[in-house]
């Protein structure tokens, strides 16, 4: 996929290969607040996200946990990215089209706020209708700012304040080893590269079982960010990452303290609404070439995410169910 380069998509300079390319890289990184220029109003942001994209995953379930459906307006892009970018196609089933700015692609928006903007085009984008500008394009800040500046929307703390420092290490722990380790094993040059990646990956996937052998939650009796930044990568795991990525020592399956764990995050009031297997299947099986030049879908596996589990015997309650 290609990048905006002073306004002008283009197709030649990936995301990965920017090294001969002179640039200052334009970046969204403001936060919701009350004393800045974007303060915490009902009705006034949007997002724009992939249901099939494990980082925008984060900020769904952030946005819907935190019982902002009616709040945060949402708008889905294809799974299916090409080389123009994240698209718009509304006829598409569980897609939509731009309904704030009637934009075609993704990128449209980027320079809707920035004519000259320059960098990569990604989802999750969270909107500000106001000011018309993007607040934000990184999926841990969104989640930071929507739990902070929505904490009291219906009572539901994920991101305690107490507790932050804690929330954010685990945060970062999860993502060199497995959050990205998984995209590390798929996009390796070498066989050696991929044999380091793969090992890393399953010696995280080791230690948050261990983990969570005594607690529900990565951080004890508390559903936090945490937990949302680990499980859309879980939820993947045997749908793709297993095959498409090639991390098959084990499957997810085989792990019964994260399977369990998966099942009860996934059996969380809203999150299952969040989940769409369909969109994440195509968007890797058909927009990596490289690794899957057929662009042939598996018909499975069969999983099933709704199998009753015993992770409520431990200490801990899940945020109150939707109204």
């Amino acid at each position: 996929m290609g990048r905006l380069i002073d306004g002008e998509w283009r197709t030649d300079i990936t995301n990965d290969d920017t090294e001969d390319v002179d640039l200052e890289p334009t970046e969204f990184r403001a936060e919701i607040g009350p004393d800045g220029p974007h303060p915490p109003e009902p009705e006034r942001y949007h997002l724009y996200v992939s249901r099939a994209c494990p980082w925008a995953h984060g900020t769904l379930l952030t946005s819907r946990l935190l019982g902002l459906d009616d709040a945060i307006t949402i708008d889905v892009v294809d799974p299916h990215r090409e080389d123009d970018g994240w698209e718009f196609t509304p006829d598409k089933v569980g897609c939509t089209p731009d309904t704030i700015n009637g934009s075609d692609y993704l990128r449209e928006v980027y320079t809707a706020a920035e004519p000259t903007y320059t960098g990569r085009v990604s989802v999750p984008v969270l909107w500000d209708r106001e000011r018309e500008t993007i607040v934000n394009e990184e999926s841990d800040e969104i989640m930071r700012t929507l739990a902070d500046a929505f904490a009291d929307h219906r009572g539901v703390d994920l991101y305690p304040e107490d507790r932050r420092e804690e929330v954010d290490e685990v945060i970062e722990a999860l993502y060199g080893p497995l959050n990205h380790g998984v995209y590390a094993a798929g996009f390796a040059s070498s066989q050696a590269e991929y044999e380091a990646a793969v090992e890393t990956v399953f010696d995280a996937l080791d230690r948050w079982e261990s983990v969570l052998s005594d607690r529900r939650y990565l951080l004890g009796d508390e559903l936090t960010l945490a937990d949302l930044r680990l499980f859309p990568t879980l939820v993947r795991f045997d749908v793709v990452y297993h095959t498409h990525f090639k991390c098959n020592v084990r499957r997810l399956v085989d792990y019964p303290n994260l399977w369990g764990y998966t099942r009860d995050i996934y059996q969380t009031g809203g999150v299952a609404e969040t989940v769409d297997l369909g969109h994440i299947k195509e968007h890797y099986y058909c927009s990596h070439g490289d690794i899957n030049p057929t662009g042939f879908v598996p018909a499975g596996p069969e999983i099933d995410f709704e199998a009753p589990h015993v992770r409520d015997e431990l200490l801990g309650e899940p945020p109150e169910p939707l109204a």
